[in-house]
C-alpha cells in the first residue's frame, strides 16, 4: 500500500513538473495549442562558421569560413564583445556593448571598438538582426529596410 502511495506521489509530481514548463498558446484560428516554454540563451562563446546570402528571403549562396580568419562573439547576461582575427591583416577589429534578445530579434548597441569600428559606431551604434537560435548554433540575419533578409553570419557555440 505504501508503495502505491509513493508511486502515485511520484507520478503526480512528474505531471506537475511538466505542467510548469508549458504554456497555452492560442493561434489566430482559435485552436488551443500547448507548447513547451523554452528559454534560448545566447550566453557563452560563439565562433563564426560561415555566411548565407539571401534573395527573396531564401538562401541562394553560402560560404564557409576561411581557416586563416576567425571571428568570436562572447555574450554574458547583457554584454556582448566580438573580435576578428585575420592573419594577413594587421588592423584590429573588435566591438563591445550591450545587447537585448526578444526571441527573434537581436539588438546590439556598441559602446566602443577598435579604431575602425569606432568610426562605424560614430555613425551607427545600434545593430538589429533577425536571430534564429538553437542550443549550439545561431544565425544573425541582416535585414533591408523592407524587412527582407540580405545575409547572415552563422555561429556555433564553442563554450
Amino acid at each position: 500500500m505504501r508503495n502505491q502511495y509513493l508511486s502515485m506521489l511520484v507520478l503526480l509530481l512528474s505531471i506537475l513538473a511538466c505542467q510548469s514548463n508549458t504554456k497555452d498558446v492560442t493561434p489566430n484560428d482559435g485552436a488551443s495549442v500547448t507548447e513547451v516554454a523554452e528559454t534560448k540563451d545566447l550566453s557563452g562563446t560563439w565562433e563564426l562558421t560561415g555566411f548565407f546570402n539571401y534573395k527573396d528571403n531564401k538562401v541562394v549562396d553560402s560560404f564557409e569560413m576561411n581557416p586563416d580568419f576567425r571571428q568570436i562573439k562572447m555574450y554574458t547576461e547583457d554584454k556582448v564583445m566580438w573580435c576578428k582575427h585575420k592573419a594577413a591583416d594587421s588592423s584590429d577589429w573588435f566591438g563591445y556593448g550591450t545587447y537585448t534578445y526578444d526571441g527573434d530579434r537581436l539588438t546590439e548597441v556598441l559602446d566602443f571598438g577598435s579604431k575602425v569600428m569606432d568610426e562605424v559606431i560614430a555613425d551607427k551604434k545600434e545593430f538589429t538582426y533577425e536571430l534564429l537560435l538553437t542550443d549550439n548554433r545561431f544565425e544573425q540575419i541582416e535585414l533591408d529596410e523592407d524587412g527582407n533578409r540580405i545575409y547572415s553570419e552563422n555561429y556555433k557555440r564553442i563554450k
